[in-house]
């Protein structure tokens, strides 16, 4: 289970998400064609042939085979699989700035992106037209039920975008390419484990990633938190919002939610706040960057001590937090607490982690 990032705990941290080693695979150069009087470009090397495709297939269909799929599935699936180049083209112009960049975006055109008026609209119907399921599963799971609805309007915009990625393709591409091979193959096991244990294969739909179904979770989170929401005693986070909104809380709890504590607030720093003396010491497992961000970790009473003030409503006294201005000095900063991690644990992104948490702020309030 993943655990929330204390004073107490942080250096125990283990983070199931944390990113995988890459690999990489040396590329050979195409031979330079010259052709007097002219030179001819060197042909572009390509990520893969079939032929090498091919020949992984039989590895993958070794590798589910030991992890138990039946024969008769795997024959059905694995013959039929091909790499998908538009998976590749997509992996391959993901964002992402020099290693060790300190360039960082402001934070409001993001904001502005994901916490829309759309979105509070949509999100606070539903949460008004669920409120007794919803307040069953903050009963069951002690989640805020307007942080599963944030999320699910987030990953989805509420089910209306889900991904129409053959999601067996996807990981088979994704873990041939080589990238975070590990990582995909497992995936795609747990993806052939679904279809073994009955999911139908046409339901297997979702991004280009990997992810699938209301919550967008990766197979093997599907395999293991996935949860009948609705009580018709099956969980189908594919066409039951209510049993992806149950998954959600499953995740957010497993990832440490504590129950009856808020994300975060938003807070006014004053501008003589001395914080090279709040940096952090800890250094966490995954995502470094993210939580560098984040300063030491303070009780409310502390942070109030320093100037530090709320907007509105503020944390219990005794409540640890800590502080990131994510758009810069003098401009709107957030206390964050333990319960904001869990929400990094989804996606290990601060500008997600926040616009999750406001968003869950204006679905609750209805505006």
């Amino acid at each position: 289970m993943a655990v929330a990032l204390t004073p107490a705990s942080a250096m125990q941290e283990r983070d199931p998400l944390a990113p995988l080693p890459t690999t990489s695979q040396p590329q050979q150069p195409a031979p330079v064609l010259v052709v007097q009087p002219r030179v001819v470009a060197p042909t572009p090397p390509s990520y893969a042939a079939v032929s090498g495709f091919e020949r992984y297939k039989g590895q993958l269909a070794a590798s589910v085979r030991a992890a138990g799929v039946r024969d008769a599935t795997i024959s059905a699936v694995i013959p039929s699989l091909r790499q998908n180049a538009r998976v590749i083209a997509l992996d391959r112009a993901q964002p992402g700035g020099p290693p060790n960049s300190q360039v960082i975006p402001p934070f409001a055109p993001y904001r502005a992106q994901h916490v829309t008026t759309d979105l509070i609209t949509r999100g606070s119907a539903r949460f008004r037209s669920y409120a007794p399921q919803l307040a069953w599963l903050e009963q069951r799971f002690g989640v805020e039920p307007q942080v599963l609805m944030a999320i699910f309007g987030h990953e989805t915009s509420y089910g209306r975008i889900t991904g129409t990625f053959d999601l067996l393709e996807v990981l088979a591409t994704l873990a041939y390419e080589g990238r975070r091979r590990a990582f995909f193959e497992e995936e795609f096991i747990a993806a052939l484990k679904l279809v073994d244990r009955g999911t139908p294969r046409a339901r297997l739909k979702g991004s280009w990633a990997g992810a699938t179904g209301f919550p967008q979770f990766m197979p093997s989170n599907v395999l293991r938190l996935a949860t009948d929401g609705d009580g018709d005693g099956v969980a189908n986070i594919w066409s039951s919002e209510m049993d992806g909104l149950a998954s959600i809380a499953a995740y957010l709890q497993d990832a440490g939610w504590k129950r009856g504590v808020h994300w975060g607030v938003p807070v006014n720093v004053p501008a003589a706040l001395n914080r090279a003396a709040l940096r952090t010491t800890l250094v966490p497992p995954r995502c470094p960057q993210v939580f560098r961000r984040h300063s030491r970790w303070l009780t409310m009473r502390e942070w109030r001590a320093l100037g530090v003030q709320p907007q509105g409503a503020a944390l219990p006294e005794g409540e640890m937090a800590t502080l990131i201005e994510p758009d810069g000095q003098g401009a709107t900063a957030y206390l964050l607490t333990s319960n904001y991690r869990a929400i990094l644990d989804y996606n290990c992104s601060n500008f997600y982690a926040l616009s999750v948490g406001l968003l869950a702020d204006r679905i609750a309030a209805g505006r």
